[in-house]
């Protein structure tokens, strides 16, 4: 059922209290502290975007392999956007992109009973027909930016559902290996040689060569080197030239 809210401080706040059940969707026009990952902020113009949340119950999922769920939901948003005519990539962990520019952002939270995850809720901000931005924000872009028309916010939001749904579905039968498969496949950035950086400041160019089950992304550097990073560990530069320090 999708639940609609003109204003919410945050859809994933509202989705977390238990009226809510799997499936569920929380809408809201306009969020007063609507955030993205690494504690940003979402910023969205009223009435032109997306910004909701979903609620899933995957307790057919050990809490170990939560990052499967992550690249389930990434996956349903580029089937979605595939259906329009927008080839989008997933920047890890799940930032949606379209060239350099970031389209949707994701930001998932587990709530954990015992040894299980009993209840996730999946938020989303998708630039759906907004066509000016903060200057303040490097890259956004909107699906309207990118194909030149309007489109119905409703009929995203149902396509969008049931494409992260189907997705869902096919992480509950088991199919792992095909997600991870189709995962890698729409991987930003894979295979690219292109720079990186460090908590500590410093960057190094590096290629990503995929990603582990465990959510963990494989970089290999300059001297051929393999290093594992965890979300947090390393960061994309991203219309950043040449940096000042090198690794």
């Amino acid at each position: 059922m999708i639940y609609r809210f003109p204003t919410l401080a945050s859809t994933n706040d509202e989705a977390a209290l238990a009226r809510y059940t799997e499936g569920d969707v929380i809408l809201a026009r306009s969020q007063t502290s609507g955030r993205g990952q690494r504690g940003h902020r979402w910023e969205s113009e009223v009435g032109q975007n997306l910004t909701f949340s979903l609620v899933l119950e995957p307790t057919f999922l050990a809490p170990a392999h939560q990052f499967l769920l992550s690249e389930a939901v990434a996956l349903g948003v580029v089937d979605m956007l595939d259906g329009y005519g927008i080839g989008a990539k997933i920047k890890w962990t799940n930032d949606i992109y379209v060239g350099d520019r970031k389209l949707a952002g994701i930001l998932i939270e587990h709530k954990l009973q015992g040894s299980s995850l009993a209840r996730t809720v999946v938020g989303i901000g998708l630039n759906v027909n907004q066509r000016d931005f903060s200057s303040d924000l490097p890259n956004p872009v909107s699906m309207v930016q990118l194909r030149h028309f309007e489109f119905d916010l409703d009929e995203v939001l149902d396509r969008l559902a049931e494409a992260i749904m189907a997705r869902y579905e096919q992480l509950r039968s088991g199919d792992e290996e095909q997600l991870q498969q189709d995962y890698h496949s729409r991987l930003y950035r894979l295979g690219m040689l292109d720079w990186y950086a460090l908590p500590s400041g410093r960057r190094f160019r590096g290629t990503i060569m995929g990603v582990r089950p465990t959510g963990a992304l494989i970089i290999e550097n300059e001297r051929r080197e393999r290093h594992e990073y965890l979300f947090k560990e390393v960061e994309f530069t991203i219309g950043a030239g040449k940096p000042l320090v090198e690794l």
